[in-house]
């Protein structure tokens, strides 16, 4: 990491060749990098992708109900994030889209935050979900730029909202897909209705839930 800050990366991943680099944020940066020629552009349109992630926030709400405050301090795999970061963290990324959508940059610090102080159980956080819920829905129906073509200000560069929206998506998806392994393999809670592949399809999601 400190070859990587050496050269001016302030936040991971990123591909490198040499001394260069390019964020990894953004898949057509890296197709470009690499001198690859593929399409990386959304497949879905902005209107699927806000439905598909509404989806995505209203599974993640119902399952967080479903655990118990025990598990707010407990950690998946090794990793640094606990339980009660991991919920909170699907529900700021979108509000760091809609905030970006705004004409807010998105600053890598968004994905950073930790809960407030007072927002100390599950229904809490649900709770918070519902409002950002909320707000995404309100966000879509007055924004006027529908076809996504907006450039928005980004740490990874200025780029078109329809990409940050497709980022946003999967990213809290990925997130919501995690949640469910920890409650079925470390809780021994059943999630609620849990998303299928069949919810996904057109998301470019990693096949696996969590990076080795």
């Amino acid at each position: 990491m400190a070859l990587l800050q050496s050269m001016g990366a302030k936040s991971v991943p990123v591909v490198s060749k040499g001394t260069e680099f390019v964020f990894a944020q953004s898949i057509g940066d890296v197709a470009e990098f690499l001198g690859l020629d593929v399409d990386t552009s959304p497949t879905l349109s902005p209107a699927e992708l806000v439905e598909m992630y509404d989806l995505i926030l209203e599974t993640a709400v119902r399952h967080i109900r479903q655990i118990p405050d025990d598990q707010l301090g407990g950690q998946i795999l090794d990793r640094e994030r606990s339980y009660r970061e991991l919920t909170y963290h699907i529900f700021r990324i979108t509000e760091a889209l809609i905030d970006c959508a705004n004409g807010e940059e998105l600053t890598v610090s968004y994905y950073h935050d930790i809960p407030p102080a007072d927002m100390q159980t599950f229904e809490q956080i649900a709770a918070f979900g519902d409002g950002v819920r909320a707000q995404l829905k309100e966000w879509w129906t007055s924004y006027p730029h529908k076809n996504g073509d907006a450039i928005v200000d980004t740490y990874f560069g200025e780029k078109p909202l329809h990409e940050v929206l497709e980022r946003s998506t999967w990213h809290s998806g990925q997130h919501g897909r995690q949640l469910v392994m920890a409650m079925e393999e470390f809780m021994d809670i059943t999630p609620d209705r849990p998303l299928t592949a069949a919810d996904y399809v057109g998301l470019p999601l990693p096949d696996k839930v969590w990076d080795e």
